[in-house]
């Protein structure tokens, strides 16, 4: 996935109401960005923070730069444009770059399943069975090649893993796709101390059947593409409470 412009280095002046970043580029003209990204971005969003913004020349917008990477102290990358994910992945399906999914050969984006849920991707095939793709991207790091999910609580995200897990207990394959979008990560975890409540429906996931595949994005500053697989670390014990 390319970007449709050019990215822009700016820097960072603060993020404020989720969406919305001030940003001061490269020769002094400060400007409002879009931030698609609605959870803490811990660690991301510190003010001074070396980033990159993709311009938007759509009039119907209102704001002008939409923010893509930021660069950590450590100099990685991160892409902070959670939408970007779907489009990542959606682009790996299509040219069947990820084995576990490569047989499948039909992409719907955006289905209803579940109680009040849309998946991803559903995937089909001739004498397959339907795959329920759910794709969360992974931008938190508070060890070093160790991302984390969520980054905030998602009621959201334990509702989209009880919906997955009834696809499984149905016959259905139902995965859990971890994009992480950061080059620095060698691994992925949950993140249990900010979200007991998503780690206790991922472990009812599990149990009944859920798949969670993990891969690390390939960042530039041209685009975005599908890297390598990480493993996923599940906290131990993950104890079904019932709850």
């Amino acid at each position: 996935m390319r970007f449709q412009s050019p990215l822009i280095p700016a820097v960072l002046i603060r993020r404020y109401k989720r969406f919305l970043a001030d940003i001061r580029l490269d020769d002094g003209t400060e400007a409002t960005a879009h931030c698609a990204n609605p959870g803490s971005m811990m660690g991301l969003a510190e003010p001074g923070a070396r980033i990159w913004v993709e311009r938007n020349d759509d009039p119907r917008k209102k704001l002008r730069y939409g923010w893509r990477l930021v660069e950590t102290a450590t100099g990685a990358l991160v892409c902070v444009d959670t939408g970007l994910a779907n489009r990542v992945l959606h682009e790996a399906l299509v040219t069947r770059t990820i084995p576990e999914l490569a047989e499948y050969d039909t992409i719907r984006p955006e289905q209803r399943y579940g109680e009040k849920s849309r998946v991803d991707f559903l995937l089909s095939g001739n004498g397959l069975p339907a795959a329920y793709v759910e794709v969360k991207s992974v931008t938190l790091s508070r060890q070093p090649g160790l991302a984390e999910f969520p980054d905030s609580v998602t009621a959201r995200g334990a509702r989209h893993l009880h919906d997955l897990a009834a696809v499984a207990r149905s016959g259905a394959r139902a995965v859990l796709f971890y994009l992480v979008q950061r080059s620095d990560a060698g691994a992925v975890t949950v993140a249990a101390d900010i979200d007991p409540a998503y780690t206790r429906a991922l472990a009812h996931a599990h149990a009944a059947g859920v798949m969670t595949l993990s891969y690390r994005a390939t960042i530039t500053r041209e685009g975005i593409t599908i890297g390598p697989g990480l493993p996923v670390i599940t906290p131990q014990p993950l104890v079904l409470d019932g709850k």
